[in-house]
């Protein structure tokens, strides 16, 4: 971009810190690059933000059911390009309004999951979206089977879970989009099979880098295991509890759980029926200071994935940046890393696999160190926010001018179209 060129206004409708969402924080974290590099509206449909944000930006709240294209140009003061993205995760609690958005206005939809089947069931049950209009989306893109499969989700024969593999449902959330960006290749290939002339773009999941991680290396007491991050079924908490409790009486560790469960209930119960209460520990939502000490110490970070929901993983980019050994499902973005930077776990010898890297980490505490070393390099090299906000406004700038030229050619089709009416039927569309 040169020094003549206007910079460019990115409307950004996204969850905002405080939510409890990994994409709340990775707006905060680009906030900075990416304000330096464009004029940065944030929008949200909550009461609350972090205020430190508005340090870099202007920030809205608005109401997803009746803001208006006028309403986000009004909030502008540049006169570059102007784009919307509009960010979809899998959380009913923080894009049903999104989703709602998206059925009525073009955007750039940023897809942070492929599969969002339990963001559109749980919008239904909490009358926040219409099943009339997942009914029909689902009939569209996977046929009488999609169909079938839907309405078993909403009448509770079937998890939207469990069929999140065979129809992910992003379908249904691109409708209108204008383009979209992805944070893997696999989610981009999925995009383009289903959507080949939506124009696309892939872009790895920035994180910023921080300081050399300083490792507390724990030689003596439990063996200390860490999962983080919004838990849901498809994480795997519950057959990593299944392989802890098999192990031989003599394991000694530590399982710190930190995020929130999606039934929380469920695995209290679990925990106390498999005799594991006096070694797990569920902490809820912690705050960062706090996430950040336990991966320093932690031997292993588990962070499994199936079925994998096509994400990339911002967890996965927070256990690098501090030099953490993780285990991973062989599956989605994470079967495309390198050997060398995570523990990869196969889906189908999960128990048997932890619990052959539970025995030998308890007698190697010092074995993961490499791992996490490596897995750091790697996120050094392939991770940075500057260049992550340096292609997005590059692609923000390419979407206007793309937009731009297709409504001209829509006005001169128009055009083209009144000039062979018949003249008394042109004046009686021109009069209404």
């Amino acid at each position: 971009m040169t020094a003549q060129t206007p910079r460019p206004t990115i409307h950004w409708i996204s969850p905002l810190p405080p939510a409890e969402t990994d994409i709340a924080h990775y707006t905060s974290r680009i906030l900075p690059e990416l304000s330096a590099k464009a004029e940065v509206i944030l929008w949200t449909d909550e009461r609350e933000w972090d205020l430190s944000l508005e340090k870099y930006c202007t920030v809205k709240s608005f109401d997803p059911d009746t803001v208006c294209p006028r309403d986000f140009t009004a909030a502008r003061t540049g006169d570059g390009a102007e784009v919307l993205f509009l960010h979809i995760g899998n959380s009913w609690v923080y894009h049903a309004g999104f989703l709602r958005l998206a059925q009525r206005m073009p955007t750039v939809v940023v897809l942070h999951d492929l599969a969002i089947q339990e963001l559109m069931v749980e919008a239904i049950r909490a009358s926040e979206w219409d099943a009339g209009t997942y009914f029909a989306g689902m009939e569209k893109w996977y046929g009488a089977a999609g169909l079938e499969q839907a309405r078993a989700c909403l009448d509770g024969r079937e998890q939207a879970s469990n069929i999140s593999g065979a129809t992910p449902g992003f379908e249904l959330v691109l409708e209108n989009a204008l383009a979209v960006l992805t944070h893997t290749q696999f989610a981009h290939e999925a995009v383009q099979q289903k959507r080949p002339r939506l124009a696309s773009k892939v872009l790895p999941l920035p994180f910023p880098i921080g300081r050399e991680p300083y490792r507390k290396g724990i030689s003596t007491g439990p063996l200390r295991l860490l999962q983080f991050g919004w838990i849901g079924p498809n994480r795997r908490l519950e057959q990593v509890l299944e392989a802890l409790a098999q192990m031989p009486p003599d394991f000694d560790y530590r399982f710190d759980v930190m995020g929130k469960l999606w039934n929380p209930d469920l695995i209290y119960n679990k925990i106390s029926q498999l005799g594991l209460s006096p070694r797990v520990f569920l902490h809820g939502f912690v705050a960062e200071p706090v996430l950040d000490d336990a991966l320093r110490q932690a031997h292993l970070v588990l962070n499994l994935r199936h079925p994998s929901m096509g994400e990339a993983s911002g967890s996965q980019l927070r256990i690098w940046n501090a030099g953490a050994p993780a285990a991973v499902t062989r599956e989605g973005w994470y079967a495309s890393l390198p050997e060398n930077v995570v523990y990869f776990i196969d889906q189908d010898k999960e128990v048997a696999q932890l619990q052959a890297l539970f025995e030998k980490l308890s007698v190697e505490r010092d074995a993961g160190k490499t791992l996490g070393l490596a897995g750091r390099a790697y996120f050094e090299a392939n991770h940075a926010p500057n260049i992550y906000a340096k292609e997005l406004v590059r692609f923000a700038d390419d979407i206007a001018l793309t937009a731009s030229q297709d409504l001209a050619v829509q006005l001169r089709q128009e055009q083209l179209r009144k000039r062979k009416m018949h003249p008394e039927l042109q004046k009686r569309l021109e009069a209404l």
